[in-house]
């Protein structure tokens, strides 16, 4: 992996859909060069998937989020890794960290409504062995995710500015 890599790799991040010969133009190598390269970081699994960021409140679909927060009880031999594979495979579960602090592990949960997710909370997760406890915060409103910010702003507008 060298600069060119990690220059693909922010560029693809910031837009996955920049044309090919213009990403090729941006790192300055030959599309074939780009594509060489962006196959590698495919197989390699650095890059893991192309994705869209999706504001769901505007397209009309009703979907409620809440941080999960878990004290776990470590597995021997595992750590963490054996409740976390196992609760990384629910559909609810959009992202799962180890964390530190006072709690071991963080959930981005999402469901239809609220019920949904303590549903999922109280039935699949709290109940499991290695689960001590569960602290489950909502989400409000989302005004930034995976670096797009949810603002509506009027060509021109400035925020203001202070020291």
């Amino acid at each position: 992996m060298d600069d060119k890599d990690r220059l693909i790799l922010t560029l693809l991040e910031e837009d996955c859909k920049v044309p090919v010969e213009s990403l090729a133009d941006m790192v300055d190598l030959t599309k074939e060069e780009l594509l060489s390269r962006i196959e590698v970081l495919e197989k390699d699994r650095i890059i893991q998937k192309y994705t869209a960021c999706v504001d769901w409140e505007k397209a009309g679909e009703g979907v409620v989020a809440a941080i999960v927060e878990l004290k776990v009880s470590p597995e021997r031999d595992f750590g963490y890794d054996k409740i976390a594979e196992r609760l990384a495979r629910h559909r609810q579960v959009k992202s799962l960290r180890l964390i530190s602090g006072a709690y071991d592990l963080e959930l981005l949960v999402v469901g239809k409504n609220i019920h949904e997710i303590t549903r999922f909370v109280a039935e699949q997760v709290a109940p499991l062995e290695h689960v001590r406890e569960t602290g489950t915060i909502l989400i409000m409103k989302t005004y930034k995710d995976n670096g797009i910010e949810y603002f509506e702003r009027k060509s021109g507008e400035r925020l203001p500015y202070s020291l």
